[in-house]
């Protein structure tokens, strides 16, 4: 791959990545009630897992299967947006002082928050079609595959990775001031908002 066409590729990659989506509203909510530390060790974790699984599949042929199969691409897209707005009703329901995100006491833990960011990343099949579309614009067929496909997951993945973090620590920059005057309740209701927004988004996405 040349050093060019890998410049091209970050760029695209950068404001790709920079969108506020999904991923990012949940970086950054768990920001907010879980802080930094926790959110990169456990919730952002589970992002880029399920991220690193699509964009593996996508790569390795499977991406195009799916798209092929239109039944197979509807069970994907409606059980995704099915867990999108589930996961905003919790959110716009959860309290003042934490987010309720699994309705049961253990949902504060590292396992919980792994296992909602891994949900999260692979409820949207539109991932499955920026990895079969997107991706072999960059990869050159006079080269081998190996080497370039981990190229760009490693930048991918270091690229999501740097505005996760950015998300999740203005969220935990932001955890004091929305906690004053019953701000949190409306941030809440609002991030809730977002994900149903999202989950009847992608119900309602058809491929081109």
């Amino acid at each position: 791959m040349s050093l060019q066409l890998w410049l091209a590729y970050v760029g695209a990659v950068f404001v790709i990545s920079g969108t506020p989506g999904p991923n990012m509203l949940l970086a950054m909510t768990h920001g907010i009630h879980h802080g930094l530390g926790r959110t990169a060790s456990s919730t952002m974790l589970g992002l880029l897992a399920g991220l690193a699984v699509i964009l593996s599949i996508s790569l390795g042929g499977l991406g195009a299967v799916l798209l092929a199969s239109s039944h197979a691409f509807d069970v994907i897209k409606y059980v995704g947006a099915a867990y999108l707005i589930y996961l905003g009703i919790k959110t716009w329901r959860a309290s003042a002082d934490g987010l309720e995100t699994e309705g049961r006491p253990d949902a504060d833990s590292a396992w919980a928050r792994f296992r909602i960011g891994v949900l999260i990343a692979l409820s949207n099949p539109k991932a499955i079609l920026f990895g079969v579309a997107f991706f072999p614009q960059f990869i050159d067929a006079r080269q081998p595959m190996a080497g370039q496909a981990s190229l760009l997951l490693l930048t991918f993945v270091l690229i999501e990775t740097g505005w996760m973090c950015v998300y999740a620590g203005g969220g935990a920059r932001l955890a004091s001031w929305l906690r004053q005057h019953g701000r949190m309740r409306w941030f809440n209701r609002a991030a809730g908002g977002a994900f149903v927004a999202a989950g009847v988004l992608l119900g309602a996405f058809k491929r081109s």
